[in-house]
């Protein structure tokens, strides 16, 4: 069983200032003080500070140096120190569970994907209990140092904090507090978000998110969502539904472009499959069926991509969520962004991309919750 891990003492949480100056120091895996000063506004000698204190906490470590292309001795290099804290990310889905081990640099240390057919409240946390300890049994600095668990799930929210209403397959997890019972069967400190939101947070400090500031992220997986960012931040809109895509499409008028209808699409042609997880696992671009879903998927997306550039004009769209990257590399091609090309010079238009976050995007950006919420979250 898992030993209940408690908040560390060793833990002094940044001052705002700290906070801008960690998230710089991990978007740009690594700057200069110079640099720091910059981007944050802050005045060298409170740069120098506060830096002095992160690295005496071992919050950030010194690294290589840096050439300033002029003459002069090289930058010395900060670097998040990456043994500092560790958290967990847990990715409920409808026929599976992912959980994942993260240090303080935002790389992934442990990953186990496991099929669940039953989604149970208890089963999961049976099956979270054999993760976490093998986990710890093989990273022993994590268990001192483990700061928080982050839960991403489906569906929307209903108190902007911890109560969700998610699909039929996760009925056990309707309408209670999934923090609490997560706090209660772990003794950490607990946050959750829409997969969709937990996904573009970590693709916000972690991929697309260390070049663009201002983007949003379509989720695709069993159903279909997606997160907002501006300017480095989680946009969650007044109820924490900000981002909820799917809703732009009209049910009557479009299939829904998800996993479950490319399940379907690929049975229908004979491809045996028994779930989203089997066919993901084996997953194969050229199979019968595919090309049928993506040019079913072509309008609903291109009218969902158009929605976005229209009402938010963000520097670029990411396609993720569960969807297979060779998969997304045939799709992209095939969305519209509408526009009238007035006087023949169509409006700036958001690129879209691939997602850049590796493994799992809901459990990377759900264990990046702890550390999001409490040391990287400003506005740099």
């Amino acid at each position: 069983m898992i030993s209940k891990f408690l908040p560390r003492d060793q833990f002094e949480l940044p001052s705002d200032s700290e906070m801008a100056i960690l998230s710089h120091i991990l978007r740009n895996k690594g700057a200069a003080q110079p640099d720091i000063v910059s981007a944050t506004d802050l005045s060298q000698q409170t740069v120098s500070r506060l830096v002095n204190g992160l690295l005496a906490r071992g919050a950030v470590q010194l690294g290589g140096r840096i050439p300033n292309g002029k003459r002069g001795q090289p930058r010395l290099k900060l670097e998040i120190a990456p043994s500092y804290a560790y958290s967990l990310g847990v990715a409920l889905m409808t026929d599976a569970m992912s959980v994942l081990l993260m240090d303080f640099a935002g790389q992934v240390v442990d990953y186990h994907y496991v099929e669940m057919p039953k989604m149970s409240r208890s089963a999961v946390f049976a099956q979270l209990d054999e993760t976490v300890s093998g986990f710890l049994d093989r990273h022993p600095r994590a268990k001192d140092r483990l700061f928080g668990v982050g839960i991403g799930i489906s569906g929307y929210s209903l108190d902007g904090r911890a109560r969700y209403n998610p699909p039929t397959a996760l009925d056990d997890w309707a309408m209670v507090d999934i923090d609490r019972l997560f706090t209660e069967a772990l003794g950490l400190p607990a946050w959750v978000e829409n997969d969709g939101n937990a996904a573009a947070i970590g693709e916000s400090l972690l991929g697309v998110g260390r070049r663009y500031a201002n983007f949003v992220y379509v989720f695709i997986a069993a159903g279909i969502g997606g997160g907002v960012i501006s300017n480095h931040q989680l946009l969650r809109g007044m109820h924490g539904n900000g981002g909820e895509i799917g809703l732009i499409l009209p049910r009557n008028m479009f299939e829904l472009p998800t996993l479950e209808t490319l399940l379907a699409s690929i049975r229908d042609k004979g491809i045996d499959v028994s779930s989203i997880s089997e066919m993901l696992a084996r997953f194969d671009a050229s199979w019968p069926g595919v090309d049928e879903w993506i040019e079913r998927s072509r309008d609903p997306l291109s009218l969902i991509a158009s929605s976005i550039a229209a009402l938010l004009d963000p520097e670029a769209i990411v396609l993720g969520g569960r969807l297979p990257a060779e998969l997304s590399e045939k799709i992209i091609p095939m969305i519209e962004l509408y526009d009238d090309a007035r006087r023949e010079e169509p409006r700036p238009l958001p690129k879209l991309l691939l997602s850049e976050t590796q493994v799992d995007a809901c459990a990377i950006g759900a264990a990046m919750l702890p550390l999001e919420k409490q040391f990287f979250a400003s506005m740099v």
